[in-house]
């Protein structure tokens, strides 16, 4: 259990913005983060003197891939494991990804996982340089905090939403304006 006594008050964090990833072909991770997981490319700053893209999603979220310098030197894993490290997102219909995952010929596993009766779906695959991805209907499992004294400030999914519908709206402006 987490005492919030043991430690100094924590960072003054607001969301994830985004993760960064070497990739070894920036254009076959491009087509992968776009057609596979919905992405959209973004705008990055014009002083960067190395390859790479920025890309963001409609749920508040960004994946910056870096183009590795050695792209013979990135590691490459095959085996899909569920407790590799990965990236997990959650969707409205598994059964809708799964179809997708088959027509696009993406390799999958497909795993459950039961809490009190509430049970949850699963589906991993990998990307092009081999990190793991999840697919998943977590939203299932309630958030339990297992911290003893203070209350803690959850995110309140309708603050989620609202972020999510803003951002949209801001994109469909943007593409009216083109």
């Amino acid at each position: 259990m987490l005492d919030r006594r043991e430690s100094s008050s924590p960072l003054p964090l607001t969301s994830l913005n985004h993760i960064s990833m070497l990739c070894s072909s920036l254009e076959k991770s491009l087509h992968f983060y776009q057609n596979v997981l919905g992405f959209y490319s973004i705008k990055r700053p014009s002083s960067f003197d190395f390859n790479g893209a920025w890309l963001f999603s409609n749920f508040g979220f960004g994946i910056h891939l870096l183009q590795a310098e050695d792209p013979c030197s990135l590691p490459k894993k095959t085996e899909i494991n569920p407790k590799d490290d990965h990236i997990s997102f959650q969707c409205e219909s598994m059964s809708l990804v799964e179809r997708k995952l088959k027509e696009m010929g993406i390799r999958y596993m497909q795993r459950q996982v039961e809490d009190g009766g509430v049970y949850v779906d699963q589906l991993f695959f990998h990307d092009p340089d081999g990190l793991m991805i999840e697919i998943c209907n977590c939203e299932k499992l309630p958030v339990i905090p297992l911290i003893n004294d203070d209350p803690i400030k959850l995110c309140r999914i309708a603050s989620i939403k609202q972020q999510q519908k803003q951002m949209v709206q801001c994109q469909i402006k943007a593409n009216s304006c083109g």
